[in-house]
């Protein structure tokens, strides 16, 4: 796999943690590093180990599975695609509730987790693909760590602008489809 496919891959799954952290920025009345440290920490670390993961149970399973591998890589790369597509079109926009921190405690971990269960998805896709996972899964979380932070000071500084995050979550559903489209495409289906 060609680094700009992985790369392809990680900022299609940071577009969640980029979304979450633009709302996250919004609803913050100040954004104080502590705060930026411990999303994108969280958001990284989480989007790096889901990978690996789902390429351990992948590997488990993939003796059974090999001759179908790269259709079953499409399937979970379109079905994290399209659910990422159907989120951002109900995404409710009008919504100015303030809201707690979300960079502390239970909260900070159900969005860490709610952010990198798509990666789950794509290392089991790798694994059946008979992919290294290290190097995409640090890649992953480095990408991942670093939209969260910029997504943070986005949404601080463009609060009207808040479908911006709806455009992210588009575009990175729109990604894994084509490298699920590409998948196939390599191995001879069309």
């Amino acid at each position: 796999m060609s680094l700009l496919t992985i790369l392809g891959i990680a900022v299609a799954l940071a577009m969640d943690a980029f979304a979450v952290s633009i709302a996250v920025g919004i609803s913050l009345k100040k954004i104080s590093a502590r705060q930026t440290f411990r999303l994108s920490w969280h958001f990284g670390l989480f989007q790096a180990m889901m990978p690996i993961i789902g390429w351990w149970l992948g590997s488990a399973i993939r003796v059974i599975v090999e001759n179908y591998a790269h259709w079953i890589a499409f399937g979970l790369l379109a079905a994290v695609g399209s659910n990422m597509l159907r989120e951002a079109l109900q995404f409710d926009h009008e919504s100015d509730e303030p809201r707690k921190d979300s960079t502390k405690g239970f909260t900070m971990v159900m969005l860490s987790v709610a952010t990198s269960i798509d990666a789950l998805a794509v290392g089991f896709s790798m694994s059946m693909l008979h992919i290294s996972i290290i190097t995409p899964a640090i890649i992953i979380g480095i990408v991942a760590a670093a939209f969260t932070i910029t997504g943070m000071h986005l949404g601080k500084k463009v609060s009207a602008f808040k479908r911006l995050s709806t455009w992210a979550e588009l575009l990175g559903g729109l990604v894994l489809w084509g490298i699920g489209l590409n998948i196939l495409y390599e191995h001879g289906v069309f």
